[in-house]
């Protein structure tokens, strides 16, 4: 395919609809939280901060709400136990198993980003329209339950 050979902007896939903007608030999320003093979080984090409990979870349990390989999410939560965002121990209930907890440092991640999430939002709502975007949102919300009842 040649350089100037792009799929016709009347061809937006469900895909590109949803890419944009995500790919939009990750740059805004993650720019700003390495301005923040947060350099080494990178959008990858993402699945951790946001399916860990409140009182850690088991690596296999994390990888399983993420939708990936144990393998994948044990190399994300090492880096992140490296950086200081989390804590691994074995589990007490099973020793076999690993429970990882976010750090005070992580959990300060864990809110700047959600706050910095609904900045990006409210942004959004000015942009389209404070109605528009709780139609977005309600949309979006009732797709995901969909999606997510059939997992």
């Amino acid at each position: 395919m040649a350089a100037d050979d792009t799929f016709p902007e009347a061809q937006r896939t469900m895909g590109a609809l949803l890419r944009a903007p995500w790919q939009v608030l990750a740059a805004r999320v993650y720019g700003t939280l390495a301005e923040g003093g947060y350099p080494d979080i990178r959008p990858s984090h993402g699945v951790v901060f946001r399916y860990i409990g409140a009182d850690g979870s088991r690596i296999v349990e994390l990888a399983e709400r993420a939708g990936m390989t144990k393998q994948s999410m044990a190399a994300l939560v090492d880096y992140l136990a490296e950086h200081g965002y989390l804590t691994v121990a074995p589990d007490p209930r099973d020793g076999r198993a690993k429970l990882a907890r976010l750090t005070n440092r992580g959990r300060a991640v864990q809110r700047a980003a959600l706050q910095l999430s609904r900045q990006v939002e409210a942004e959004w709502s000015a942009l389209i329209g404070e109605q528009e975007m709780v139609t977005l949102r309600t949309l979006l919300e009732c797709l995901y339950d969909h999606l997510k009842a059939t997992d």
